[in-house]
């Protein structure tokens, strides 16, 4: 079986998919990706038919090399990227031959960066998803010296790819569908809300971010008689008095606090991607227009296969350039003109 060798690794690498949906009243949130787009670009711009398993950095990447021919997708927050001293696009896909050595940098927009092999990490599964959840324990941060199973790449030949990443590294609006408590909120404060300019807070991780904001905090009425209920990934909690806290991948399952409504699946990227001091807005969305954008994975990744296209890197930055064969073939120029060649 092919292998990932990390020779360093950044203060927040693992292994991360789509997480395991379906638990809640279990008591284990979905998990997963921070950024569940960008795994989908992973898998396009490797031709895959579904995402796999890949390794999540956190605003630093680390060194990698595998013992095996292997193409890589590097996709999420852009970070520095160099095979062998030689600097990479961001996103791209590329192959990774035996002794050569992977560097990723730190992030220049955004927070989580993605490095995916075309075989997926084959570590083993528990509960349907190879993912690491880390508040809960299953799993753990990745580090120098590990070693990672690796499934076989389904077409190690095939071209070097890239594409024009959805812009998410910046901050930008929240659209958020309604949900059962936002009719604890009266218009005034509802209208108020829309009209603030918030930032995201230091206080951040894979189980929510905290959204600061000047002025007074948006209360609810009727929160304190509030019982407990489930919570999902996305919800807006009105924690303290009055301070909105997205949850994220990671978060827990029952909560207390109102919640104002529910980021939609398509700009939960944004959030998560957001560095600290991005400035986001929140918009609340009719029922009707939220169920008219969402889309199912399938569809997704067919629309992120229509973007890739193929790479075409500066020979400046190949410092192997003529070790490559340019040419496969010899021609005396009438080729077509003659009928001894079928």
């Amino acid at each position: 079986m092919a292998r990932l060798t990390i020779h360093r690794a950044g203060p927040a690498l693992s292994v991360q998919d789509l997480g395991r949906p379906g638990h809640l009243s279990e008591g284990l949130s979905p998990g997963g990706a921070a950024d569940r787009l960008a795994l989908f670009e992973a898998a396009a711009l490797l031709g895959l038919p579904a995402v796999v398993p890949a390794i999540e950095m956190a605003s630093m990447g680390g060194r990698f090399s595998t013992d095996t021919p292997m193409r890589i997708a590097l996709t999420g927050a852009p970070m520095k990227a160099a095979l062998d001293g030689a600097p990479l696009p961001w996103p791209s896909s590329l192959l990774l031959l035996p002794g050569q050595m992977l560097e990723v940098g730190g992030a220049t927009a955004g927070i989580y960066g993605y490095l995916t092999p075309a075989g997926g990490i084959a570590t083993p599964e528990w509960l349907g998803s190879r993912a690491a959840h880390l508040v809960i324990g299953v799993g753990r941060p990745l580090a120098a010296g590990e070693s990672l199973p690796l499934g076989p790449d389904p077409a190690p030949n095939a071209p070097a790819q890239t594409l024009d990443p959805e812009p998410r590294f910046a901050g930008g609006t929240l659209r958020l569908m309604p949900g059962p408590q936002t009719g604890l909120f009266d218009a005034a404060t509802l209208e108020r809300i829309q009209a603030t300019a918030f930032t995201r807070s230091a206080q951040a991780n894979r189980q929510g971010i905290r959204l600061d904001h000047e002025g007074d905090p948006f209360p609810a009425a009727g929160a304190k008689g509030l019982a407990s209920d489930f919570i999902l990934t996305g919800d807006v909690q009105m924690i303290g008095e009055g301070i909105p806290f997205v949850l994220m991948a990671e978060c827990q399952t029952i909560g207390g606090y109102p919640r104002l409504g529910t980021v939609l699946p398509d700009d939960l990227p944004k959030i998560a991607q957001a560095p600290m001091g991005a400035g986001l807005r929140l918009a609340l969305v009719p029922l009707e227009e939220a169920d008219a954008l969402w889309q199912s994975d399938d569809t997704r990744l067919r629309a992120l296969r229509k973007r890739v296209r193929p790479l075409i890197r500066d020979p400046r930055d190949i410092p192997d350039l003529l070790g490559y064969q340019l040419i496969g073939g010899m021609t005396r120029g009438d080729d077509l003109d003659r009928k001894d060649i079928p």
